[in-house]
Parts: structure tokens; sequence; C-alpha cells
């Protein structure tokens, strides 16, 4: 793999091996010493021009864990706040030797521009760009759920006829929009229920059912997963709703939706959790919920996507 970027071109064989790489990768953390010599020597920059606190620090433990060298380059405080372009950027991590680069940034499309540009030969790893896509978030929540399901037999297995519901909003997550393209390249039956206002103009060619209504989602046929979106008002330049509570109300997650669900129902959220908006504090620390594990799961996957990009060749 010589770079991910997306999802969507990320075929089931392909997805299925990075998966059950992070199987091997999530034994590691079991052990009483967390490392592998696999990158040693090798040098993994995190790229970060928004602001992250989940999505960096499981890339640095990533990394570290697979000996990796650690740079981490975050935009504030840096020649980018002075007028420094992505090119010069990119070539200065080019002189200094980087081999593998995760880039995240406010800008959909910004890392495929740095992969193909040709101002870097490092690996290019997407941690999420713009409204784009976060491809590594939908593979370990692909992985969380597999684990979930199948438990110790989970190796080699895909995610067929899994019923999906990710409820919220839709148009500015890069996260829905990973794993509308994962999970169903998996065979999940994926549905998408949200706000009128917070669903993308034009769905057509997407793999999905479209839905307003999350009591109709829960009583018309309890899905296997139920996975919440965080509102982004950092990204909201209008009124998308009428205000929290009245969004809290039709199309969060309370405790009276909870009860609703069956006890095998899997709930998730990508985080940071904005608790009481779209999901309640029982149904985030309910024993269905696996925020906990995605953030665990999510260094697992990690390091397999940094095996697969930097040490995949010399394999």
């Amino acid at each position: 793999m010589r770079h991910l970027l997306s999802t969507k071109d990320l075929a089931r064989d392909d997805a299925i091996r990075l998966l059950d790489i992070a199987e091997d990768m999530a034994e590691v953390q079991n052990r009483e010493v967390k490392k592998l010599p696999t990158l040693r020597g090798k040098t993994v920059v995190n790229l970060f021009f928004e602001d992250s606190t989940r999505t960096r620090i499981s890339f640095e433990a990533a990394a570290k864990r697979l000996s990796a060298d650690v740079i981490n380059f975050s935009a504030k405080g840096s020649s980018v706040s002075k007028g420094e372009s992505l090119k010069d950027t990119a070539q200065t991590l080019q002189a200094m030797g980087a081999d593998g680069v995760v880039i995240r940034h406010q800008s959909s499309g910004a890392p495929f521009t740095l992969a193909t540009s040709g101002w870097i030969e490092a690996g290019v790893l997407n941690a999420g760009d713009g409204t784009h896509e976060h491809p590594t978030q939908a593979l370990l929540d692909a992985f969380t759920m597999r684990r979930r399901l199948h438990g110790a037999a989970s190796r080699g297995k895909a995610l067929d006829g899994v019923a999906v519901t990710i409820v919220g909003d839709v148009l500015h997550s890069r996260v829905a929009r990973s794993n509308v393209w994962l999970l169903s390249t998996l065979g999940a039956e994926v549905t998408l229920v949200a706000p009128p206002t917070l669903v993308p103009v034009d769905t057509s060619t997407w793999p999905v059912a479209i839905g307003y209504d999350l009591d109709a989602a829960i009583d018309e046929g309890v899905p296997d997963v139920l996975m919440m979106l965080r509102i982004q008002a950092e990204r909201m330049n209008a009124a998308f709703f009428p205000n929290e509570r009245e969004y809290s109300r039709t199309w969060g997650l309370d405790d009276e939706r909870l009860a609703r669900l069956s006890i095998d129902t899997i709930i998730m959220h990508p985080g940071p959790m904005n608790r009481g908006l779209e999901i309640s504090a029982a149904a985030a620390d309910a024993p269905q919920s696996t925020v906990r594990e995605q953030v665990a799961n999510g260094v697992s996957v990690r390091m397999a996507a940094l095996y697969l990009l930097l040490a995949g060749e010399e394999n």
C-alpha cells in the first residue's frame, strides 16, 4: 500500500487484510513490552493543520510502538501561520527525510494533493481532510464492530448483512463518508438518519438508505449498530436546526430511545462526544457502548496502516 487516502478506493480483500493485521497489533498491546522493532529507522511526521487530540495521540502511540521516530508538526506556532504553503512544508519534510506523513487538514483533498503532486516521496496517510474522509476512523469502527460480533473468531470476517444506522450531522462528517464506503465494501447495510438540512444534496451514488426519523429507524427494525455523529458546530455557518434542545429531542440517543434498543445493539460514537446533545450519558456509558473500545482499537488499526505503508515493500 503506497498511500491511504480514502476508503472508497479500498478493495474488500485489502480492507479485511488490514483489519486482520490490526488483530496482530492488538495482541501486542496485551504484552508487557508493547513494542515491535518493525519501523526502526523510519521517520513518521504527524502533520496536523487542524486541532486534534485523540487522532494525533493515537497515531503518535502507533508509530512509537512500531519503533519509528516521530515528529509532531502543528500549524499553530509554525511557519504556516506566517503564510507558508503546503508545498513548502512538504518540501521541508522531504529534505528532513520523512518516510511517512500523517496529515490532517481543514481542506478537502489536501492529502490527495500531497500524495500525487511529487512534492514528497513519503507515504501519505489521511487523518481527516475537511468534510471529505477519515479512513482510519472508519477502519477502527469496522474493527470494533467485527470484534463485538465475532469475538476471537473475527479474523478473515467481513460485515455481510450487518445493519448499521448512522445518525446526525452527515453533511459535515468525514467519518460518515468513510464509513459509508468501507461498510458497504464489507457487505454491511447502511442507513443514514439526519435532519433534512444535514444530509448532503446529492447522495444518489451512495450505497445507502436515507431516513429522517430516528424513532422509525429504531422501531421498524432495530439496527445491529447505531452510530451517533458529533454535531460539528465549528463547521456550521448557518442555522441547520432551530436549537440544541430540539435536535436532542428529535435526533439524539436519549434514555428513552436507549431503552427501546436491543441489548445486543452496538452503540458507537467517533468522539469527541457532546453528552446530552447527540447522546445521553447513560447511552455513552451503557454496556452496549464501544466508545472506549474505539479509542483503544484506534492504536491497533493505525499500527496496521503504518506497517502496510512503511514496511510492506521490505516484507
